[in-house]
């Protein structure tokens, strides 16, 4: 099997050396095995995308000296492709619609906080989604569907983990140690969204649907992500999708130790660029 590879950026501002890191462990790895890397652009939320920093993607990464095949996937242009796997999701009764406000969430939080109660949080820190719409009377979950109100569509977790019977989950990591079977617990994210009214499929469906779709066989992306792949893997599982082989590599950290972000000039590619750095002091600077 030819092995392949992606890098697959969001087009909501200019990439920054970390963004360089993972692109060319990517490209590199690709050429080494004698694969292909692919291009991906994750555009699916329309409120912070924006086709001024697609052009900009492409132009940093053929000033990094990286190319890849043609055409780009961009999953703005197959939304029905998500709603199909959402769909087959739900006709397994595993996901629910969930009609609690952000803002809502957050209340019930900072009460139960303020009393000295501990509500449970996700690897990112975030409180989980409260269970009660699970049971939400089917009749009233559609009338209010029919109505408008704005709302998600997330997974039952304890529904899906169910589905998987005895079966142990897990995901093989690589690296720079021997490769190692890691256990996959992806109850530690609750009922996680995986269809949002403000913008189609969520990024946990997206993802693992175009890597099957896109016959994508090692997933190298960063540490941060490597608390996701329980999830990831729980869906591929649901959907009957091919399993990846994943390396998790180093982040980049900022003088605060925090990591990279999009809007910190001093290490965004294209101020890098006009500064006068070559491809070569970036491949130094991060370490490659």
């Amino acid at each position: 099997m030819t092995p392949v590879f992606r890098f697959a950026p969001s087009p909501n501002g200019d990439l920054h050396l970390g963004h360089a890191l993972s692109a060319i462990l990517n490209h590199d790895m690709a050429r080494e095995k004698n694969g292909r890397f692919l291009l991906r652009i994750e555009d699916i939320d329309p409120q912070r995308c924006r086709p001024e920093f697609e052009a900009r993607i492409f132009e940093d990464l053929r000033w990094l000296d990286l190319s890849w095949e043609e055409p780009v996937r961009r999953q703005s242009e197959h939304v029905e492709t998500y709603r199909d796997a959402l769909d087959k999701l739900r006709g397994m009764g595993l996901v629910y619609p969930a009609f609690l406000s952000r803002a809502e969430v957050k209340r019930r939080v900072a009460d139960l906080e303020a009393q000295g109660g501990d509500w449970p949080r996700d690897p990112d820190g975030t409180p989980l989604y409260p269970t009660e719409e699970r049971e939400l009377d089917p009749a009233l979950a559609a009338t209010r569907l029919k109505a408008g109100d704005r709302h998600l569509w997330r997974l039952n977790m304890d529904k899906a983990i169910s589905r998987l019977g005895q079966e142990r989950l897990t995901w093989l990591e690589t690296g720079d140690a021997a490769p190692e079977r890691i256990q996959a617990n992806p109850a530690l994210w609750g009922d996680v969204a995986l269809w949002r009214w403000d913008a189609p499929s969520s990024y946990h469906l997206s993802v693992v649907v175009d890597d099957a779709l896109q016959g994508v066989t090692h997933v190298v992306r960063g540490r941060d992500l490597y608390w996701s792949t329980p999830v990831h893997r729980l869906l591929q599982r649901l959907l009957d999708l091919p399993e990846p082989i994943y390396l998790h590599h180093r982040l980049l950290l900022d003088d605060n130790g925090q990591k990279l972000s999009k809007s910190l000039q001093s290490t965004g590619l294209r101020a890098l660029r006009e500064a006068g750095a070559t491809p070569s002091d970036i491949r130094r600077r991060i370490t490659l």
